[in-house]
């Protein structure tokens, strides 16, 4: 009996090993010399060039999308054989740029780096940029429109200019994109790497570990959001979550308590009070001579918040003054931005967006967290949500893709305590999940913490993947 079942094991194991042998043989991945996108300081050695495969892999039609990527080579002449590969978050930012920055970098003097960009992204061919979502938007905002039907309307344009262009936008997903990298792995004959990635990126680079880790040595995920996270069901927690954390700063560190004493009382009354109440403001658009009569709600005061949460510091003070009622700059800041060039979401963050989340969505979670904080209701923190994806064409992803796996390969996990998108407490699940990981906490800082601070630790890690870091800065606490 045991032999039986042992032989049939065995069967399954060389049919799925047949299958996946075969999967990698119905194409070949295609390096194609490129001009470079960006300018890398002259000194280096560096290859651009397109990654080509298929568009969609599951179609024989012959379609195909050209992925640019930048390899800046160390000058060291002794470097580590393992490159350090980045891609960016979003989903939708560009990631050549990287680069620049990797060249200047120290993680250089020891190992290539290679930026990758993305399907649908950035410099990649084809594009899924187009105006219609941001001029929907600024119409919105010119005709004092309803601001949710006319993104919808904006959507649906793009859709159709899109689809006008031949592009299938059911093949632009976190599921393509994994195939993408592992191809340029196996194009490039690389065989151990490190991994990079920031946001939404954070989440595909797990993707890439759970596909195939044969070639992967390490990860470093910046402010991630794991692939299993229903992010539209937990970004208004995780706003608030954030929201919390600043008021305790401000009640425990400002010295000036008359006017920050009961800021978290006043802000939950203050927007529990003007609920979709709407507000005007006389704008002026740059080059033109005539003002206009702009309405907004309390939806754009939100937004307002979330900009500034790059800087957490100020936060405090911007929320004192709308509660105040000083609008007015404030709200003539976002217009500016809105009005000067704003395209709103790319077709490439929507159809991922839709691919990933919406197909796993559940609005009766959504409607649990607007009873816990009515002051948030109707208020879309993504650019990207349901109702858009009602009008799009995707495919939802691999259910397996949405499923937490565990792994015994090194990662190096870094978040901002007041990260308003991601919280922490998603790097805490990807550690259950990761026991050899290592986490970063930056005290007083939002999404995104890379840059210098970043640096050291992951020097370290790089180098010593399995070694306890140590943090000597009283705002970096490892744990």
């Amino acid at each position: 009996m045991k032999k039986t079942i042992l032989l049939t094991f065995a069967a399954i194991v060389f049919l799925l090993s047949i299958a996946r042998s075969q999967e990698k043989h119905t194409y070949q991945p295609v390096i194609e010399p490129c001009a470079c996108p960006v300018k890398i300081d002259s000194s280096f050695k560096t290859r651009c060039a397109y990654l080509v495969v298929p568009e969609n892999r599951k179609k024989n039609n012959g379609r195909t999308v050209k992925l640019p990527f930048i390899i800046v080579e160390s000058k060291n002449p002794d470097k580590k054989k393992d490159p350090l590969l980045f891609t960016s978050g979003g989903p939708g930012a560009g990631s050549l740029g990287w680069a620049v920055g990797a060249s200047r970098s120290q993680i250089i003097k020891d190992r290539d780096c290679i930026a990758f960009e993305q399907r649908g992204a950035g410099y990649s061919i084809p594009g899924l940029n187009g105006p219609e979502p941001g001029a929907a938007i600024k119409e919105s905002y010119k005709k004092n429109l309803n601001k949710d039907s006319m993104v919808i309307e904006g959507v649906k344009r793009l859709r159709k200019g899109l689809e006008a262009r031949g592009i299938d936008l059911s093949a632009y997903n976190t599921d393509e994109t994994v195939s993408d990298i592992h191809d340029l792995l196996y194009a490039l004959h690389i065989d151990s790497v490190n991994l990079m990635g920031i946001s939404y990126s954070g989440g595909l680079m797990q993707a890439v570990l759970q596909r195939d880790p044969s070639r992967i040595r390490t990860l470093t995920l910046d402010s991630p959001l794991p692939t299993f996270i229903p992010i539209d069901e937990d970004e208004p927690a995780n706003f608030n979550e954030a929201l919390n954390i600043l008021f305790e700063h401000v009640e425990k560190d400002s010295t000036d308590k008359a006017r920050y004493g009961n800021l978290k009382e006043e802000f939950i009354q203050y927007f529990t009070s003007i609920g979709h109440t709407p507000f005007y403001i006389s704008y002026l658009e740059k080059g033109t001579t005539d003002s206009i009569r702009v309405q907004y709600t309390r939806n754009d005061l939100f937004d307002i918040i979330q900009n500034y949460f790059s800087n957490p510091a100020e936060v405090p003070y911007v929320i004192k003054e709308l509660i105040k009622g000083n609008h007015h700059d404030y709200v003539t800041q976002l217009l500016d931005g809105i009005f000067s060039g704003y395209r709103g979401p790319s077709g490439m963050r929507i159809s991922v967006y839709c691919a990933d989340q919406a197909a796993y969505h559940d609005e009766k979670v959504l409607r649990q967290l607007y009873n816990a904080y009515p002051y948030m209701e109707g208020y879309h923190i993504n650019d990207v949500y349901n109702a858009m994806c009602d009008c799009w064409t995707y495919k939802p992803i691999n259910p397996a893709t949405k499923q937490p796996f565990y792994s015994s390969k090194p990662a190096l996990l870094a978040d901002g305590e007041m990260d308003n998108a991601c919280r922490p407490l998603y790097i805490d699940m990807i550690h259950h999940y990761m026991p050899n990981s290592h986490r970063l906490l930056f005290t007083k800082r939002s999404h995104g913490v890379g840059g210098g601070q970043l640096q050291p630790f992951m020097i370290q890690f790089l180098n010593d993947p399995y070694k306890k870091l140590v943090s000597d800065n009283k705002d970096i606490v490892v744990y």
